[in-house]
């Protein structure tokens, strides 16, 4: 009876922590929704406001500029006002913005309304891994934080599922009209209904005991933690004890507190930023972002080219939860490795697949055999990028940094991330336009130099206490420091 029990019973003890990991998450829908929802509306739109390759790269890109700005500042603003503030002020930005860019007239406010966006994209690309890192047992930390991903991969999926029932039931993008608007404009306003249940849903998490305990309120953080782990009075103080020994609370996080008198930011910084950004330019986004266009470009019609966009949209959530269920057994460090690997050969075989293209009466087509090896290979990096870095380096990002500069550590990995994301959307229309089989080719080379960022980079940190992290990172830094101040005597 006892060995059935058991388990149920940690179970139940451990329900708010998920509960409140799963609200947390649903910043990461909105992240997935708002910026995949451009798919589906990306000819229409480019046909209403007559558009240029740049225009539209503009469009598109210009959301994750915001994010950008949203991730950097998110992190201090975190650490100022707390998470739960920060989920309602990004919640009603994201409806706001999603009604503007449903009524927009032109280049100019449809530009605003989507900067408006990626700003809140890139405060819940901040605030959730690092408040769900902050409030999860180290045991099972590695799943609640992939929820983060799985939250983005099923946001996309709802995007494409939406463009495409939209078109669907309007006979096309910018076919037929309800209430007097287009179908690409409720693409967009159908944003707003997401927003609303994470802001509602914000006011239901407690505040990080992590976080509390950074502004001297040990008994709330007591309190939080009895209430999220289902522990004593004693083990919840041990912890907040244990908290408050990786803080110095007579200061608070500062930018500086990210610096290296050798090499410009931490050595921890640094691998951060690197991941980060290669997350990005390993070329995830081209498949979600532009994936409709891509297919109608390359002979498929507008139908099957949105079939084909939920199918990957499809395949990423599945890898997606395997990646959930392998991540705190497999372990961070082998994933990614796997994910490198697997992300370069089939973007090798994308790149050689589209290099096969032909032109027929002025459109290209893609067929025979290398057709159906291109749809392969283009389902196989999203599978390979679901399991391994689209997870795992969000999960890393909120679990690796010490706790002290935590926040603003892992703002400046997002933003980042977030920065390559503008360079590979910006660039990508007219990268198609001079060479498709060559920008993929440039992203396979990103794959494979993130294998060895991650082979000479990253230490596991599964089941590792955030704490642990600190003590390990601070170690490092006092012996940096000693050969520092050892290199004066030596000359």
């Amino acid at each position: 009876m006892s060995v059935t029990t058991a388990p149920q019973a940690r179970l139940r003890g451990r329900s708010p922590v998920i509960l409140f990991s799963v609200v947390a998450a649903i910043g990461g829908f909105l992240f997935g929704f708002d910026t995949a929802i451009i798919n589906g509306a990306v000819d229409p739109i480019e046909e209403s406001f007559h558009l240029t390759s740049v225009g539209i790269g503009v469009v598109v890109s210009i959301t994750l500029f915001g994010a950008a700005v949203g991730a950097f500042s998110t992190g201090w603003i975190a650490d100022r006002i707390g998470r739960p503030r920060v989920m309602l002020i990004a919640a009603i930005v994201f409806a706001v913005s999603a009604v503007g860019c449903g009524l927009s007239t032109g280049l100019w406010d449809l530009s605003l309304w989507r900067l408006l966006i990626g700003v809140s994209v890139g405060a819940v690309t901040v605030i959730g891994p690092l408040y769900i890192s902050e409030i999860a047992p180290a045991h099972i930390r590695g799943r609640l934080s992939s929820l983060q991903q799985m939250a983005i991969v099923l946001g996309i999926f709802a995007a494409l599922l939406s463009d495409a029932s939209i078109a669907a039931a309007l006979a096309g993008a910018d076919a037929l009209r309800f209430l007097g608007l287009p179908a690409w404009r409720w693409m967009f306003i159908a944003g707003v209904v997401p927003a609303v249940i994470y802001g509602f849903a914000s006011f239901l998490v407690p505040e990080s005991p992590r976080y509390l305990v950074a502004r001297g309120r040990d008994a709330a953080a007591q309190r939080v933690l009895q209430r999220l782990e289902n522990e004593s009075a004693d083990a919840s103080a041990t912890k907040v004890r244990e908290i408050r020994a990786t803080l110095d609370s007579t200061t608070r996080p500062r930018f500086s507190d990210l610096l290296s008198p050798r090499t410009g930011f931490l050595p921890i910084v640094w691998v951060g930023i690197a991941l980060a950004a290669l997350q990005s330019l390993v070329g995830i986004d081209v498949i979600f972002y532009y994936s409709t266009s891509l297919w109608q470009s390359v002979g498929f019609s507008e139908s099957a080219s949105f079939g084909l966009s939920v199918f990957s949209s499809v395949v990423n959530v599945i890898a997606t939860v395997v990646a959930i269920l392998l991540i705190d057994r497999v372990g961070r460090r082998r994933l990614l490795l796997i994910g490198s690997a697997g992300m370069f050969v089939s973007l090798v075989v994308v790149a050689v697949g589209f290099s096969t293209a032909t032109t027929v009466d002025g459109a290209l087509v893609l067929g025979g055999t290398w057709g159906v090896l291109t749809l392969i290979g283009a389902n196989v990096f999203v599978v390979a990028f679901a399991i391994s870095w689209g997870p795992v380096v969000w999960v890393l990002l909120g679990e690796m940094f010490p706790n002290r500069i935590r926040g603003i550590a892992l703002s400046l990995a997002a933003t980042a991330n977030w920065t390559c994301e503008v360079i590979l959307n910006l660039t990508f229309p007219t990268l198609r336009d001079i060479s498709l089989p060559g920008s993929y080719a440039i992203y396979a080379a990103m794959a494979l130099i993130s294998w060895f960022v991650v082979y000479f980079g990253v230490r596991e940190t599964r089941d590792r206490e955030l704490e642990d992290m600190t003590a390990s990172v601070s170690a490092s830094a006092v012996r940096s420091r000693r050969i520092v101040k050892r290199r004066p005597a030596a000359r």
